[in-house]
């Protein structure tokens, strides 16, 4: 008979009510001390610890635990430092908050999506890098874990392949070579644990679901063998995760005593009918969704479970959430203001973990142990599927309508850019912001007044206005030559609409973390989106009537929408971004209508929802393209069409981004340090681009100098009539001060290049 385990993979880091970021907002501000961070973020750890344990969890994850990053914390726990910072104390954490955010003296290592997923990790910088055990950062979690709570934790490391794969600063034919280098650090660490008692020793290799090449593969059999053998006492648990193993049948066979399959997002039944399942190794099962806030119909998840174990035969099952609980919000007992049929829906970490407690009883105790929470599964599920949400006719006949030929602008490009041109008259080399200006506590404290009814709408209104105003004045001061109204009004570049159109409905506390101490909230959708009135037109307007300058539209793109919110799993996500797109069209009409001659529809995560399997790439592709072209392509020629991305592998998707047809991209290249424009050098790119010039993640102000060469490196590769400069994402997190000083020293980089590009000529 099959024994079964409920387990956790790792735990949101940031607390219900965000204490997390509070902490370390505080003490870059230096209102609180270094003992006082450690202390509070302490007590959220273990309070973290305790409610898992309360829940049922028996293993229990430690070490997912991070001050900003996991894969920053394996980076410094291995000597991984960049070498501007190398003249730092190691263990130091300003060292560690340095290379993450930057400081005077350095920029910020760069920052990337994590997999496919919304959260941004720290890229390790393995040239001029010996890596050496600084920290066993796991042994220390395991002990404060054990010690303090009686938890006796498993202790979860990124897997030493993943790590690599993931950094930069090395060569192909140097991988083997340097993942090498870490092999003995990785089974120290492993022993040292298991010495202090450690049970099962959790290595996420995520990249396993990624298209690793023969060589690759085999590298990763002879990693897991060596650690093996250097660590005979240690049961290790390899842990997949987000997608289909590619390599399944070499990867079941690693020495290894476990192995963790995503069974929510991988399809591993094909396989396992024809390979089989190790009858030597525990199987670690995903069976509720990690990165989405639905409940799970229990009822579906425990036959899973069922045809799990029939299927495999295992002796051992643990039971799990299909991924980290880190993409999660908490806790879903705080909201108070959400649909009742919403929110019995809802499944966030604390809920999530409730649901693999109840499955783990069943699987072990039979179905009727857990008849009554069966039901009560099955009840929530209908009434959500059966609601108004669901049942709108006009969103399906217009999507039926929509015409299945390509959707394009009436001009090609080379014609509607001269049309613009005329139209714009801006200079060469214009300069832009991305869209959000800072977002001060005055302006938050004001919003939560209004929101809690403590002031009118007029009075709110009139607020944002003065914002408005002020920031117009500043950007004409410093001469911006395309201004933004700053989206003052805006929490979020999707939640903003998530309150706007229908079909979403918007929590109170459903943060996630995103990058750093920077937290989303992603909207709910849960049924058939459509448009009902202007979202953004009065903002613009209103910005646009105290300028002669053009202010651009704002808004967010519908493949960003999409991947930034949680979709309802019974919802297809692509029919549900053609009905945004369907509404985004219609805002961008209106704006058009009010005479706003540039709009720009971001997509800043149009490549975070790619499949990992590359197989699966053109028909992600093809519905993304097909959903920006149906929100923009219906305007005039003399209309520009603006986007954005951050983040983002350009050079693997270059051909879609000119298939969007955007007349101008402005994309992310400062943290990469400039790299992204060696694509450019291999690849024709015919419409106008504005790459980022200065890091906006970092409060460190850039010089002129710096801003400048970032300018002619991009101008050796890039016509300077198609070139824009600006800021590489929106400002709404930094502070007005440190905004104006970086927008001033890059409005006078760009007045000097031009002066020395005319003399050129």
């Amino acid at each position: 008979m099959t024994n079964y385990i409920s387990s956790n993979l790792g735990y949101p880091r940031i607390g219900a009510y965000r204490e997390w970021k509070s902490a370390l907002e505080s003490y870059w501000s230096k209102s609180i001390t270094e003992e006082s961070l450690f202390s509070q973020t302490k007590k959220l750890r273990l309070a973290n610890l305790q409610k898992q344990k309360d829940i049922g969890v028996e293993w229990i994850p430690v070490n997912d635990f991070s001050f900003y990053d996991h894969v920053l914390d394996t980076a410094i726990s291995f000597g991984v430092i960049p070498k501007r910072f190398q003249q730092l104390d190691p263990t130091a954490i300003d060292t560690y908050f340095a290379i993450a955010r930057g400081n005077k003296e350095a920029v910020a290592a760069e920052m990337t999506k994590w997999f496919n997923t919304n959260y941004h990790y720290i890229v390790p910088e393995l040239n001029d890098v010996t890596p050496s055990l600084v920290e066993n950062r796991a042994l220390r979690y395991f002990n404060e874990a054990k010690e303090e709570l009686g938890i006796k934790g498993k202790p979860v490391l990124v897997g030493p392949v993943t790590f690599v794969k993931l950094a930069k600063g090395y060569d192909d034919n140097q991988l083997n070579e340097i993942v090498q280098s870490f092999i003995p650090l990785y089974t120290q660490v492993i022993n040292e644990l298991v010495e202090a008692g450690a049970e099962w020793i959790q290595i996420d290799e995520p990249i396993l679901g990624t298209n690793l090449t023969v060589n690759e593969i085999s590298l990763v059999e002879e990693v897991y063998t060596q650690i093996k053998q250097a660590t005979p006492n240690a049961k290790l648990l390899l842990q997949t995760y987000f997608e289909t193993v590619q390599h399944y049948d070499k990867v079941i066979k690693l020495p290894v005593d476990g192995i963790g399959l995503d069974f929510i997002h991988g399809d591993y039944f094909p396989l396992i009918e024809k390979i089989g399942f190790p009858q030597d190794k525990v199987l670690a099962a995903g069976v509720v969704n990690g990165r989405n806030v639905w409940r799970a119909d229990l009822t579906k998840t425990f036959d899973l479970v069922r045809k799990i174990e029939e299927a495999t035969k295992a002796e051992t099952i643990i039971l799990q959430p299909s991924s980290s609980l880190l993409h999660v919000p908490v806790t879903k007992e705080s909201e108070q203001k959400i649909d009742p049929i919403i929110l019995d829906g809802l499944s966030f970490a604390d809920q999530k973990l409730a649901e693999i407690t109840t499955i783990t009883k069943g699987a072990n105790e039979g179905e009727e142990a857990i008849k009554a929470e069966l039901q009560e599964s099955k009840k929530a599920h209908e009434a959500l599927s059966n609601s108004p949400y669901r049942q709108n006719e006009s969103v399906a006949e217009e999507l039926a309508n929509l015409s299945k030929d390509e959707v394009k602008r009436a001009l090609p490009f080379a014609e509607r850019i001269q049309l613009q041109q005329e139209d714009l008259q801006l200079p060469l080399l214009p300069t832009t912001t991305i869209g959000s200006l800072p977002q001060t506590a005055e302006v938050k404290s004001t919003r939560t007044k209004w929101r809690k009814g403590e002031i009118t709408n007029e009075q709110y209104e009139a607020f944002i206005q003065t914002e408005t105003k002020k920031w117009i004045q500043i950007q004409e001061d410093l001469d911006i030559d395309v201004l933004v109204h700053g989206e003052f009004e805006r929490t979020d570049m999707v939640e903003f609409f998530g309150e706007k159109l229908n079909g979403f409905a918007v929590t109170e506390f459903g943060w996630v973390q995103s990058y750093g101490s920077r937290c989303v909230k992603p909207p709910l959708i849960v049924g058939d989106v459509s448009w009902s009135e202007p979202m953004t037109v009065k903002e613009i307007v209103y910005a646009q009537s105290l300028t002669d300058r053009p202010v651009k539209g704002m808004l967010t793109g519908p493949v960003t929408i999409l991947n930034w919110s949680f979709v309802h799993e019974e919802l297809p996500r692509f029919t549900v971004q053609e009905q945004i797109a369907l509404a985004l069209e219609k805002e961008v009409l209106a704006l058009e209508e009010s005479n706003v001659t540039i709009i720009q529809v971001d997509e800043p995560a149009l490549r975070e929802g790619l499949p990992l399997d590359q197989l699966k790439w053109p028909a992600y592709f093809d519905a993304a393209t097909r959903a920006f072209r149906i929100s923009s392509a219906s305007v005039k020629p003399t209309t520009q069409i603006h986007t954005h991305m951050c983040y983002s592998e350009f050079s693997e998707i270059f051909e879609v981004i000119d298939a969007l047809d955007a007349d101008v991209i402005s994309i992310e290249t400062s943290r990469s340090h400039g790299e992204l424009i060696d694509t450019f050098e291999i690849n024709h790119y015919d419409k106008e681009i504005g790459l980022g010039v200065y890091d906006i993640h970092s409060p460190r102000v850039p010089s002129v100098e710096e801003i400048k060469e970032n300018i002619t490196r991009a101008l050796r590769t890039i016509d300077a009539k198609q070139f824009w400069i600006n800021p590489d994402c929106g400002l709404k997190t930094r502070g007005e001060e440190e905004t104006i000083a970086a927008l001033r020293n890059m409005i006078q980089s760009a007045k000097e290049v031009r002066e020395e590009y005319a003399v050129k000529k």
